[in-house]
């Protein structure tokens, strides 16, 4: 379906072909003066210098030929020559009445659609999940769900790091505090037990005890690199207590995801590629690409036309180990080999950009991707507190993310529960339901690159630009055709007006720009378009509602346009929320 804006450029067009001009011309833009039109068309101006014209006058012939125009009600030329239009209430219902019966509303969707890798999440094993790790979950799931709107094939992966240094300074401090277990005798030729020899909890302590205590311990750091490579040169015993480190930690980290109402395909590691390292190596070496640099094993990626130095990327430290360069050149390598993917796309902080170049130009130049693989990374800002600084506990800790989520569903269930109705498990699952509505949007609302301030108070309102506002607002449409429907036994059959008000032709013109946004939020991988969209639709229903007595309305034809544009509007904001990651009570 062409959207809506697309057409009324097509109307104008046809207008400067028909008055003697380029129809490149005719683009029509919304207007940067709301007072003064709905759109606007600049092609005069553009077409002064070409035409040797006064764009004035360029724009009234064009004017002229619009009079009869089905799409345009009035057509005024503004000095210097910009040409200014409103809609026909009409053409707007029309369009309306085929998104209804289109599917996706007729949002455009690929002819020929991309398999897509999103890589997100990113956790470590063995650390609990923090603060930090919110945004890369809540915008890659964003973002798979948009680009999965949009027709495409994507495969999640939350590409764990597993691997390395971590784990091997993990499993020697369980060798110091449980020297008796079976995975540290190496006579032991047994079964290896089910359960693992620790809890979460104890897991997440042990992690940082034994980093810290690695700094300064030249001996415990040299017996961590040891088990480090022992792990990855496959010893029975630490391979199985590895295992054991996984599925603990995995465990966990479902439970928080699905907190956050987040999933992945695939749930691969730095691990999953660890034997298709030495072969890469290997190859890059043969090729001629990889070259020694001061013992290590680096591969140059600077380009003439940088504006800044790119350093080499580095393939292995002086001491022959693997760096996270090295595993996500055999990520995309073992990605290709998969699912030859047309794109991938990686979702982390910001300041990984200069890394993502180096991965990026290193695996172009030695054909690790694909010629035509598409590669891309969307650096996303920092979440900090109201001091401006990165968020953390009140004692200056890093927070847990589940402790962060537990903050603002406590918040959100004083709220919800001043509704003596709302009671019980209801209560407890509408509060979840909207705390989570108030942290993904709270995030997603701003540009990704942005950083922002994680202020509860504003994100928990029910009034702004917030999560919150947008649920109550779904939650008073539902409750509106709830009513409708007791009431009409035979509802269903209701049909569009004309709009019979300026507020009603608003919000049916915002309806109209779904399209155009959906493009605009996959083509710029966008969450935060979406957001601005349906805080505008739901401010012009707002004003809407409080303008329109729906429900009382005596003209019956009338009172079933105005429950079509509800529906309407309704899908569409629970369209948009899916696409966001959360979902709206029946009430709030």
């Amino acid at each position: 379906m062409t959207q809506f804006i697309d057409l009324l450029t097509e109307e104008m067009s046809r207008a400067f072909e028909k008055a003697g001009y380029g129809a490149e011309l005719g683009k029509v833009a919304v207007s940067a003066r709301p007072d003064l039109a709905e759109y606007q068309c600049n092609g005069a101006m553009a077409g002064a210098k070409a035409y040797h014209k006064a764009p004035f006058a360029i724009a009234e012939e064009v004017a002229e030929t619009l009079k009869e125009s089905e799409v345009f009600q009035d057509v005024n030329v503004v000095r210097p020559g910009f040409i200014n239009v409103n809609i026909k209430p009409s053409f707007v219902t029309a369009y309306l009445a085929k998104m209804q019966e289109t599917e996706k509303f007729g949002a455009q969707t690929s002819k020929t659609p991309s398999t897509i890798i999103l890589d997100y999440g990113g956790p470590n094993v063995a650390k609990p999940l923090h603060v930090g790790h919110l945004r890369s979950a809540v915008i890659g799931e964003s973002l798979k769900r948009i680009m999965r709107y949009h027709g495409d094939k994507v495969i999640g992966d939350i590409h764990m790091g597993d691997w390395g240094l971590q784990m091997g300074l993990v499993i020697t401090e369980l060798r110091h505090r449980q020297p008796d277990l079976p995975y540290f005798d190496d006579a032991f030729e047994g079964e290896y037990p089910e359960e693992a020899p620790f809890t979460v909890s104890e897991l997440e302590e042990i992690y940082p005890f034994a980093s810290k205590k690695s700094k300064e311990d030249p001996d415990y750091y040299a017996e961590a690199m040891e088990n480090t490579h022992q792990l990855q040169e496959g010893k029975r015993g630490l391979r199985a207590l590895w295992d054991h480190i996984i599925n603990v930690s995995v465990s966990d980290m479902k439970r928080n995801y699905e907190n956050l109402d987040v999933e992945f395909d695939l749930w691969n590691g730095e691990s999953t590629v660890n034997d298709i390292i030495p072969g890469m190596v290997a190859k890059m070496k043969d090729d001629g690409y990889a070259y020694e640099s001061d013992g290590a094993l680096v591969v140059d990626v600077a380009q003439p036309d940088d504006p800044k130095e790119i350093p080499p990327c580095m393939i292995l430290k002086s001491d022959g180990a693997a760096l996270y360069t090295t595993t996500d050149l055999a990520t995309i390598q073992d990605r290709e080999e998969k699912y030859s993917p047309d794109e991938i796309v990686y979702v982390t902080d910001k300041r990984q950009e200069l890394h993502f170049t180096q991965v990026f130009r290193a695996a172009a130049k030695c054909g690790i991707a694909k010629e035509g693989t598409k590669l891309r990374h969307i650096g996303f800002g920092t979440m900090n507190g109201p001091d401006g600084k990165p968020f953390k506990t009140r004692d200056g800790g890093v927070m847990r993310l589940e402790m962060l989520i537990r903050d603002i569903n406590e918040k959100m269930m004083e709220k919800i529960t001043a509704n003596p109705e709302i009671v019980g498990e209801e209560a407890q699952a509408t509060s979840r339901q909207v705390a989570l509505a108030a942290l993904k949007y709270g995030d997603l609302s701003n540009q990704a690159s942005k950083d922002y301030v994680f202020d509860m108070e504003r994100f928990t309102s029910f009034e702004g630009n917030t999560g919150p506002y947008i649920l109550y607002t779904i939650v008073r449409i539902k409750s509106i055709l709830n009513r409708y429907e007791k009431e009409n036994a035979a509802a269903g059959d209701e049909k569009l007006l004309d709009a019979a008000s300026a507020l009603e032709k608003n919000l049916m013109m915002d309806l109209a720009g779904f399209g155009a946004m959906i493009s605009g939020a996959c083509e710029e991988l966008a969450p935060h378009r979406i957001c601005a969209y349906i805080y505008q639709l739901s401010n012009d229903f707002n004003s809407f509602y409080h303008a329109t007595r729906i429900l009382t309305e005596e003209n019956e034809e009338q009172k079933k346009s105005w429950i079509a544009l509800l529906r309407l509007t309704r899908d569409i904001l629970n369209t948009c929320i899916d696409l966001l990651g959360f979902s709206a009570p029946e009430r709030m």
